[in-house]
């Protein structure tokens, strides 16, 4: 196995991830298998537990972990299938060799960070790295590894002792380190200052790594002067020294690096001659025509977390794909759900005005998940202005359940009816706690990971926009769901339950079939959209909020 490690100097924040799997989609197209691997050096097992404003979104993949948003990058640059066991944590290292050492394993000795913490780290990453994540047999040729925090954070220490001792059993021509660094420019000098990097390099190379490769991050492309005093200081060739400059979109930062001949650097420090020049074609395709796109479509966000984007990153880019294959660029308007509600226009007027000017300026509305009571109210009116206005309505997770509470409250006339997690003495309990969840844990507790959802009749528009598939298997995380008892009630009323799970009990989609678009789905498509393959309800959606949905499904029922 051949290993690429990112790490980062200076600050975070840098696009370490973004780099990361920008050198596996550049690897790829040198015809090579690439699997991914992201060390998050925090104490948590996982990143279920997190707050999005702390670390961003929650990615759940297909096996049902929960993990960092970084390996949502990885699976839609490099198209793979990874598992939770691609996201190593300081908590799940520490429980295995505590479990270890409660078993008797270590046979009396004083477990110690060195060697029995390095050594786990050392095993798992050698471990997963030969799990396949391409749908192909055998391991991949090389594996791309983050190391999240930035070079001499006191967490990541025992990480970078780990793969000093990995580098040293693998061999040099097994191993390539990328270090991405920040170049500032100081306003009032206007000059590219390689101090920081150099001291993030030497403080590396304190620890027993030296990298092969600088990745500089800057606003603008380094000089040429700058790439001199970087390679004398730092001990790296110059035709070793990216730039990563900022670009329109990051889909061509993979062009960056293969326009930097970043391939050629990577493969000869690997050893790697069966590579072919890279083929970036359809890469380069995309980020061109994302460019050129002129015509936009208004999408208003209304949810909980909207002061930081990253903790929407996976419905963002979904949006994106499903944009781009209309030929339409995004343009999202980002709605703090508790500005729409009526205490907003007592407190904060001019953010309650401007939150319902926004809501009635778009073209569609989506609500995304979320957990907690805070902005339910103000979801609840938006899901209600999208039904009663004809509005194209994409409800997911949290955002179905906010559609039926709403649709309970306004056409069926049930006034308390309620989720139980923000009101346990709801008469109208429409939504409920799942029965197998567990009501004193939070971390993995949830309904998580890949469920299958079988359609109940092919008569609908989500069944159509799946491709008149009988079912569909998409990913979930939540531990509440309609109640069943109500579906009954919710159904005479005008309510379509089209997406049921495998028993039938679990409610999975919803439709108004009296509405152009209204749908609310229980699972998370975002989760499995790809660039060039975008998710089939965020493409419905974008066609629907530009009045081109009965057109396309016509199009795609005649088989064209």
């Amino acid at each position: 196995m051949k290993y690429v490690l990112v790490t980062g100097g200076v600050v975070s924040g840098l696009g370490k991830g973004v780099t990361a799997s920008s050198v596996g989609v550049v690897l790829k197209a040198c015809g090579l298998r690439v699997t991914s691997i992201k060390i998050d050096p925090y104490l948590n097992r996982d990143a279920g537990t997190m707050s999005p404003f702390e670390h961003g979104e929650v990615f759940v993949l297909d096996d049902g972990g929960e993990v960092d948003l970084d390996l949502g990058n990885y699976e839609r640059f490099l198209d793979v299938t990874l598992t939770k066991d691609n996201n190593i944590t300081t908590g799940k290292i520490y429980q295995s060799v505590l479990e270890k050492e409660r078993r008797g394993d270590y046979l009396g000795k004083t477990v110690q960070v060195v060697p029995h913490v390095t050594d786990a780290i050392k095993n798992w990453i050698e471990s997963v790295s030969v799990i396949p994540v391409d749908g192909k047999e055998g391991p991949a040729d090389v594996c791309v590894i983050e190391l999240g925090g930035t070079v001499g954070d006191i967490e990541s220490m025992p990480f970078i002792e780990a793969l000093r001792q990995l580098l040293f059993s693998v061999g040099q021509d097994n191993f390539c380190l990328i270090h991405v660094s920040l170049i500032p420019v100081l306003g009032v000098v206007g000059e590219q200052k390689t101090k920081p990097t150099q001291h993030s390099v030497r403080e590396l190379r304190a620890l027993g790594l030296t990298p092969h490769l600088l990745a500089c991050r800057s606003a603008q492309p380094l000089l040429e002067t700058t790439k001199e005093k970087l390679s004398q200081f730092c001990h790296v060739p110059v035709g070793n020294i990216l730039n990563i400059h900022d670009v329109p979109n990051i889909w061509h930062v993979p062009l960056l690096l293969r326009n930097q001949n970043a391939h050629n650097s990577i493969l000869k420090q690997l050893n790697l001659s069966k590579a072919t020049p890279p083929d970036l074609q359809e890469w380069t395709k995309r980020a061109e025509n994302f460019d050129s796109l002129t015509n936009s479509v208004r999408i208003a966000m209304v949810g909980k977390y909207v002061g930081l984007t990253d903790s929407y990153l996976s419905v963002v880019k979904a949006l994106l794909h499903a944009c781009i294959a209309c030929s339409l660029k995004p343009s999202v308007d980002w709605i703090a759900a508790s500005d729409l509600e009526d205490d907003s226009a007592v407190l904060t007027p001019e953010a309650h005005a401007t939150a319902w000017k926004t809501l009635r300026n778009a073209a569609c509305v989506l609500v995304p998940g979320g957990f907690g009571d805070r902005g339910v109210k103000g979801m609840i009116l938006a899901a209600k202005y999208a039904r009663e206005n004809n509005v194209p309505y994409l409800g997911i997770c949290l955002g179905m359940q906010i559609s039926v509470i709403e649709f309970a409250r306004s056409v069926l006339g049930m006034e308390r009816a309620n989720s139980e997690e923000f009101d346990t003495q709801t008469p109208d309990r429409v939504v409920m706690f799942m029965p197998e969840g567990s009501t004193t844990h939070m971390g993995s507790t949830m309904r998580l990971g890949s469920r299958r959802t079988l359609f109940q009749t092919p008569d609908c528009i989500t069944a159509k926009l799946y491709h008149n598939s009988e079912y569909v298997d998409e990913r979930h995380r939540h531990r509440y769901e309609v109640n069943p008892h109500m579906v009954g009630v919710l159904e005479e009323g005008g309510l379509k339950f089209v997406g049921k799970d495998e028993s039938g009990q679990r409610m999975e989609i919803l439709e108004l079939p009296s509405h152009p678009f209204y749908v609310g789905v229980q699972f998370h498509p975002e989760f499995k959209s790809r660039p060039g393959r975008p998710s089939a309800l965020f493409l419905g959606f974008i066609f629907a909020a530009i009045g081109q949905l009965e057109a396309y499904l016509s199009q795609h029922q005649n088989g064209s």
